[in-house]
């Protein structure tokens, strides 16, 4: 088969290679996919440039998580009717070493859903890390329906997630963005209310929700966690997914006397329970249009170090996806 992979960590152009490697067969448990799209997120971008950690788990990788593609082989005690299905997948590169940048791969079949209605392959390509995060910042303390949620970064693809499934789920969701321009699109991914960051976001929230909102979900805890307090109410939850500071100071008193909770997730390491209803609700969300993600380019499969770059440096409006097919 045709793969990109690397066998140091280091710059894009320096370190991912393209050519043949053998064809990969599925254990006890798994599918293999033929890989049309491959998915890249910024965390594959981080762990081939060594920023999370320097060391290389297996002496090869085939980089990214998530892909789209057909089942084309089942390991043993796979039920045969996954054969020729269309699917999504994730969880392809983690604690594994190949992933979706490749011809074909092999996933356990719990990380593997179906393409129902014709869902684009390109499209469910991005459903993976983002979607799943999104799903346990807002349901990992149980349902939100009647409640207020606020989706910290509501343009960002954890945070497109988010507003979708809250709203689907029943929740008045409010959200921010960066900038303005931004405000239009999240509302229409499923906020009732959009903020653009800067001014008095604290007194613009309490506006539209006097008692404060339930549960925050947060794109950079270190940043705005003392604003967050400010606007949950009374016994309310910051989920937070992403910290620019890894050491961050909170504001405990007030959160002891407001009873607020705090709560980090890591989509590394969710239940697998978790992760089945976090994909069973994204597709479901995917096929009523409902979460869909901007493709704002796609690269070919000798092309993954240009991709990976593009998503690195942030030169592309939207998701990058690699088409190998």
């Amino acid at each position: 088969m045709r793969a990109v992979w690397f066998e140091r960590k280091g710059p894009a152009a320096e370190v991912l290679a393209y050519g043949e490697m053998d064809d990969p067969h599925p254990a006890s448990a798994e599918v293999r996919i033929r890989v049309s799209h491959s998915g890249i997120n910024p965390g594959d971008v981080k762990k081939r440039s060594g920023i999370y950690d320097g060391t290389m788990p297996y002496p090869r990788i085939i980089p990214h998580t998530d892909g789209a593609g057909v089942v084309d082989e089942v390991g043993p005690g796979v039920p045969g009717r996954w054969r020729n299905k269309p699917v999504w997948c994730s969880y392809a590169q983690t604690y594994r070493p190949f992933g979706t940048a490749a011809e074909l791969t092999t996933v356990p079949v719990a990380h593997v859903a179906e393409l129902l209605n014709g869902l684009d392959p390109a499209q469910a390509a991005c459903l993976g890390i983002p979607g799943i995060t999104g799903h346990r910042a807002v349901f990992a303390d149980g349902p939100v329906k009647g409640q207020t949620v606020l989706v910290r970064g509501g343009a960002g693809a954890v945070g497109r997630a988010a507003v979708a499934l809250a709203r689907r789920g029943g929740a008045r969701v409010l959200a921010t963005v960066t900038v303005p321009e931004q405000c239009d699109d999240v509302r229409a991914a499923g906020a009732e209310e959009v903020f653009a960051v800067g001014g008095d976001l604290v007194g613009q929230v309490k506006e539209t929700a006097p008692s404060g909102v339930d549960r925050i979900i947060e794109v950079a805890f270190s940043d705005n966690v003392a604003q967050d307090v400010e606007m949950l109410a009374i016994g309310g939850t910051v989920v937070s997914y992403s910290s620019r500071d890894d050491e961050p100071s909170i504001p405990f008193r007030q959160m002891v006397f407001r009873n607020i909770t705090a709560r980090m997730i890591g989509y590394d390491d969710f239940p697998a329970d978790v992760i089945s209803a976090a994909m069973t609700d994204v597709t479901a969300a995917a096929v009523a249009g409902d979460l869909s993600y901007p493709v704002g380019a796609i690269f070919a499969l000798p092309e993954t170090a240009s991709a990976q770059q593009a998503v690195e440096d942030r030169t592309v409006a939207g998701r990058v996806v690699v088409s190998v097919a």
